[in-house]
């Protein structure tokens, strides 16, 4: 009995030494997103899902609204060590190098969230994108892709036609290359003036979201045309991590964290493909015109926009990833022969 004593307990001092020794993960990660908006709760929903599975080895501090430092600076506070993780887009660091707005937003690509998605994990793009990345000492864990945003019109939108001389608030850069070749007329203003803008006349639309969050911010109010489903943009939101903090983690709690990303970037298409639809539905019925494109005119846009990537493809990384898009999407059949 006193021999089984002495076992038991040194196979518990053991345990409870292996316990101690656990090597735990304490991360700070910022995002855009504020804890009320759908994709701030899935946010909090990653980082509930990613202490669980680690049995609390890994500690996510995260902050909500951009709260330690600027959307734009979170990229570079990431990299310097301020924070660890940066939650928000590649589109924002295209100043570094034009190649991040073709991890960003390509507009004009792919039509659904699992396309664009499906080249991250299977057309070789998170090898081609995390060149980048690594090259700025940031580790591309992985994306959440929300879907195609609509558009807010006074104006009919129902074909590509209807775009001649079609005046609407557009963010600098790609986008008002594409829409000016087919004939629209994109005015970049900051978003904190489209309400007025569109109540004056200056502008016919506006590019902001997806559907449901158009309606969340009372767009439709003011007008009563959009696209659905959209056509033209689908940002892709990352998690970016500082290479040495990614690196020092062991091995289990990086994949503890892909997985939670995949688990992420999965919850979160087909949450806003459910709220785009209840929008949708509402939206009919309060008179509100929704356009769906035809495969031809959606092509039209999509060959705009492919022919307008080499125009900002103007270094080696980016133009690595617009030949690993083109072939990719020549595989689904949406490149033009």
């Amino acid at each position: 009995m006193k021999t089984l004593t002495i076992a038991a307990i040194a196979a518990a001092t053991t345990a409870l030494t292996g316990a101690a020794m656990a090597q735990q993960t304490t991360l700070r990660i910022q995002t855009h997103y504020n804890p009320e908006q759908t994709s701030g709760q899935l946010a909090q929903e990653f980082v509930d899902n990613v202490e669980a599975m680690s049995n609390g080895e890994i500690d996510i501090e995260m902050f909500f609204s951009s709260s330690v430092v600027k959307t734009v600076e979170a990229f570079d506070a990431a990299a310097t060590g301020i924070l660890d993780c940066d939650m928000t887009g590649g589109a924002y660091q295209t100043g570094k190098n034009p190649a991040f707005q073709f991890v960003g937003d390509i507009m004009g690509g792919y039509d659904t969230p699992y396309q664009q998605l499906s080249w991250l994990y299977y057309g070789g793009g998170l090898e081609a994108a995390q060149e980048l990345y690594n090259a700025f000492d940031m580790q591309l864990v992985g994306w959440w892709v929300y879907g195609q945003e609509s558009l807010a019109s006074s104006k009919p939108i129902a074909s590509i036609s209807d775009l001649q001389g079609w005046k609407f608030r557009s963010p600098p850069g790609m986008e008002t290359k594409i829409f000016e070749k087919l004939g629209a007329s994109p005015i970049v203003m900051d978003f904190t003036e489209v309400f007025t803008a569109l109540e004056t006349g200056i502008i016919d639309a506006t590019d902001y979201s997806g559907l449901a969050n158009n309606e969340s911010i009372g767009l439709y109010d003011l007008v009563k045309h959009s696209n659905y489903p959209g056509f033209h943009s689908m940002p892709s939101d990352h998690l970016a991590c500082n290479k040495a903090v990614w690196d020092a983690m062991p091995e289990h709690h990086r994949a503890i964290m892909n997985t939670a990303m995949e688990s992420l970037a999965l919850r979160t298409a087909l949450q806003f493909e459910k709220l785009n639809a209840e929008a949708a539905a509402r939206l009919r019925e309060q008179g509100v015109t929704l356009s769906n494109w035809s495969d031809e005119d959606k092509q039209a846009f999509r060959d705009a926009a492919q022919a307008t990537w080499p125009e900002f493809a103007t270094t080696p990384e980016a133009e690595a990833l617009v030949a690993s898009h083109l072939a990719y999407l020549d595989q689904l059949g949406l490149v033009s022969k």
